[in-house]
């Protein structure tokens, strides 16, 4: 399972001229499922985005989790990020897990994050939306649950 997590000051999913799921202050993940993932991959991202510390405390140190800031997660499906583009320009998608599996996948990380506390919008799977966000920093975080040296 991969995650591209982004440090908002809003973010929104617009799906066919309707805002779907919007936030303030939090965290935009980017997730994507990969054949084969399963609960031990959904909880290691999952954990991660819930305790990554990429808020500032009174020291302008990033040192706090969207939790303490008081901050929301929108989460967007996201079957792109397991895009091959070894061979050739055209991206194939191949690696990523069948839609049911990916919506299951995708369904479970968004309970997940609930369940942890943490108010959670989403976008509309296999929908074609429009992201709008204003990226705070920048910082951009890539999770990768098969690459955890």
């Amino acid at each position: 399972m991969r995650a591209v997590v982004q440090r908002v000051a809003r973010a929104s999913v617009t799906v066919d001229g309707d805002v779907v799921g919007a936030i303030e202050h939090g965290l935009l993940v980017y997730l994507g499922a990969a054949r084969g993932d399963g609960p031990a991959d959904l909880e290691y991202v999952a954990s991660k985005v819930a305790g990554l510390r990429v808020f500032e405390n009174d020291a302008g140190q990033m040192d706090l989790a969207v939790s303490d800031v008081g901050g929301a997660v929108l989460v967007v499906s996201q079957f792109t990020l397991f895009g091959d583009v070894r061979r050739g320009r055209r991206p194939s998608f191949t690696d990523a897990a069948d839609p049911d599996d990916a919506n299951a996948l995708y369904e479970a990380f968004v309970a997940n994050l609930r369940a942890r506390g943490l108010p959670v919008e989403t976008g509309r799977f296999r929908a074609s939306m429009i992201v709008d966000a204003a990226v705070r920093g920048p910082v951009t975080i890539l999770l990768d649950s098969r690459k955890t040296f």
